[in-house]
């Protein structure tokens, strides 16, 4: 078997962080959001709804979970695999001063087809996270970015797909298995939907068709209720707009559904461990 050169390997993983550096000028920005940071900053508990995988363009990521802890550098992938809870640690580049990483959920017409397509016993779950090289999957990227580009989202889904299958086959089993939501997760999943709406405990009990007692008990064998569901896609939508926007934090604060702006900041701290002007934005 012929080894590759390390200067030719290096060459191949820069062409492609080259390529998907473009991701955060790109016109047609849907799919994915371009995560920005100005300073070191770290969130405990942060939960991932959903399969997704990250590009770090700049600067480094640090994660860990109960049972894994992992770094990334300009060149890795960062896959999460199924839902799951991260401590997460941000570190810009030291010569650029940021931080920057597209960050792309499987969504769920694109995680679909590949169950539709995979004609083989399911593979074995694999562990939630992993580190993956970049070049390694340069060309199926690339065609998810020009796809994004071309504007033409049913090529950029079928790509996701194929990616899909592909990490399937190296390990990662849990992008095929069908997710079977927990009432708190489809309870909070429902809120994150509209963050900002004055949700009272009837409007979820008529959503998912339970009654109220049936609702507070299920959710205290789950060990939540419906407030701190509710406190929780608040602020996970706000955390999203912080990196994403440049927006100041009392609208930030008023599209996560709060009024008063050092309540915004004292639940963020208390959920997050950090306070929200400590996420540098660009």
């Amino acid at each position: 078997m012929t080894s590759v050169p390390p200067a030719m390997a290096e060459s191949d993983t820069a062409s492609v962080l080259a390529d998907m550096a473009s991701l955060a000028h790109c016109a047609r920005a849907e799919g994915y959001a371009c995560v920005t940071a100005l300073r070191e900053h770290g969130a405990r508990s942060v939960e991932i709804p959903q399969p997704q995988f990250a590009i770090l363009l700049e600067g480094e990521k640090r994660v860990r979970t109960a049972t894994q802890s992992l770094h990334f550098a300009p060149g890795d992938i960062f896959l999460i695999s199924r839902r799951c809870r991260i401590d997460v640690v941000n570190l810009p580049d030291a010569r650029c001063g940021r931080y920057t990483s597209a960050v792309v959920p499987f969504c769920s017409e694109a995680l679909a087809a590949a169950r539709t397509l995979w004609n083989e016993p399911l593979p074995a779950a694999g562990e939630a996270l992993a580190r993956l090289p970049l070049d390694a999957h340069g060309a199926l990227l690339r065609r998810w970015r020009q796809a994004l580009q071309d504007g033409h989202y049913s090529e950029a889904r079928l790509a996701l797909a194929s990616f899909a299958i592909t990490l399937a086959r190296q390990g990662h089993g849990s992008l095929l298995l069908a997710p079977q939501p927990t009432l708190s997760e489809q309870v909070r999943d429902r809120l994150a939907a509209e963050p900002a709406r004055d949700w009272q405990s009837h409007d979820v009990e008529a959503a998912l068709a339970i009654s109220g007692a049936t609702l507070r008990r299920r959710l205290s064998s789950e060990g939540t209720s419906l407030r701190q569901l509710l406190t929780e896609a608040r602020l996970a939508h706000a955390m999203g707009l912080l990196y994403t926007t440049a927006l100041p934090l009392k609208a930030v604060a008023a599209r996560a559904g709060y009024r008063s702006l050092p309540s915004f900041s004292k639940r963020f701290v208390e959920r997050y461990g950090l306070h929200p002007s400590d996420i540098g934005r660009a």
